[in-house]
């Protein structure tokens, strides 16, 4: 790979201009809190070029510089991008990019809520000003696709319509897309993504993620759902784990053919009349897929960073190498970091902030060498 960094280091500047929502009476369409209102500079800078190394040559030399969102030999990885997440979405992509092996070789599928304070058209913008070279789609959700499916959650954020475009990608994407990576917008990636790309879904497995045996599977349905006669037998012939939806690689073609959004669905509209979950949308994919996920190495999620859904305390790096780090939780590192109340591990979130208040360029070639994550973790072999 090889880096270039802009000859000026522009700051970009970015209006937010808030639209007005509809009338409370429209179907389907909330105010979500905490999201941008009013008039907000949103400020960042460009980010350094990161270009393909020789070894990328025989998969690039035959393309243009049209890049088709269609292109099989690309890495292609989903994303949501709203107003709430954007600066953990851009420093997300920017940590991609970092440490891909081919980085022009990554497409970016990202999917922005058509009611957001601010519209996909202007976040398009502030992505392709931010990574001018950067590979990519922007797709509209239409929130009331699912808004009468959500049942309240712990955690308000949980809530969010957007939160639930994952159960959407099959439809959302071009239908040509047949294989994706999703990553939630509070992650860093501190390794190449084409080995999580290169993961293998044996046999007619749909999704791929890290699974956790260890967690008590039970606590995540209430006594309702336990106490029912029928539904625990959804898991009958299986052996049900936890795993974070966050960090998934997913076979399209099967999830299509499967109608597997359709299944997941169903549960939705269970959960509207029974209760028999607290948590946003991971449940109704732990009960569609859980004990048929095809297991990766725990190295590709440290999830739960940000702490519980509650009081989102501190958390420590889990024992083990590291290639995705994980800030699932009540807690955001660039939160804590604006209020000046990190965390140990926020600071290994910062040297991919790209937002423009706290960017030192002389400063910025240093933070990328991410000298501390090998002091936080005992086995550091992906620097």
């Amino acid at each position: 790979m090889r880096l270039r960094f802009p000859m000026k280091p522009a700051v970009l500047p970015f209006l937010v201009v808030s639209l007005v929502f509809l009338s409370q009476s429209a179907v389907g369409i909330r105010n979500i809190p905490g999201r941008i209102s009013g008039f907000d500079i949103v400020q960042f800078v460009e980010a350094p070029e990161y270009r393909n190394g020789k070894e990328c040559a025989s998969q690039s030399s035959n393309r243009e510089n049209f890049v088709s969102s269609c292109d099989p030999s690309l890495v292609h990885v989903a994303m949501t991008l709203d107003s709430e997440y954007l600066r953990g979405s851009i420093a997300a992509v920017h940590s991609v990019l970092r440490h891909a092996s081919c980085p022009e070789n990554v497409f970016f599928h990202f999917i922005a809520a058509e009611f957001d304070p601010a519209s996909p058209r202007i976040l398009s913008r502030l992505v392709r000003s931010t990574f001018p070279s950067l590979s990519f789609k922007v797709y509209i959700f239409r929130e009331d696709t699912v808004i009468n499916l959500i049942s309240s959650s712990i955690r308000q954020a949980l809530e969010s319509p957007l939160n639930y475009a994952r159960n959407y990608l099959g439809d959302i994407l071009d239908r040509c897309v047949d294989r994706v990576i999703y990553l939630d917008s509070d992650i860093i990636v501190v390794d190449d993504i084409t080995k999580l790309w290169n993961t293998t879904l044996t046999g007619s497995r749909v999704i791929g993620a890290p699974e956790y045996c260890h967690a008590n599977f039970t606590k995540y349905f209430t006594s309702s759902f336990w106490s029912d006669p029928g539904l625990p037998g959804s898991f009958s012939g299986r052996k049900p784990c936890y795993f974070n939806t966050g960090v998934m690689v997913m076979d399209l073609v099967r999830w299509r053919e499967g109608s597997y959004r359709e299944k997941i669905e169903t549960w939705m509209q269970i959960q509207k009349k029974k209760r028999i979950y607290e948590l946003g949308s991971l449940p109704p994919f732990l009960l569609v897929f859980a004990g048929d996920v095809e297991a990766i190495d725990h190295r590709w999620n440290q999830h739960g960073l940000g702490g519980d859904n509650v009081r989102g305390s501190c958390r420590s790096l889990h024992k083990g190498p590291v290639s995705l780090l994980h800030w699932s939780g009540k807690g955001k590192p660039w939160v804590r970091l604006d209020e000046k109340r990190p965390c140990p591990l926020d600071h290994l979130w910062e040297p991919y902030d790209l937002y423009e208040h706290k960017i030192d360029r002389a400063k910025d070639q240093a933070l990328l060498g991410f000298s501390s994550l090998s002091e936080l973790t005992e086995d550091s072999s992906f620097l």
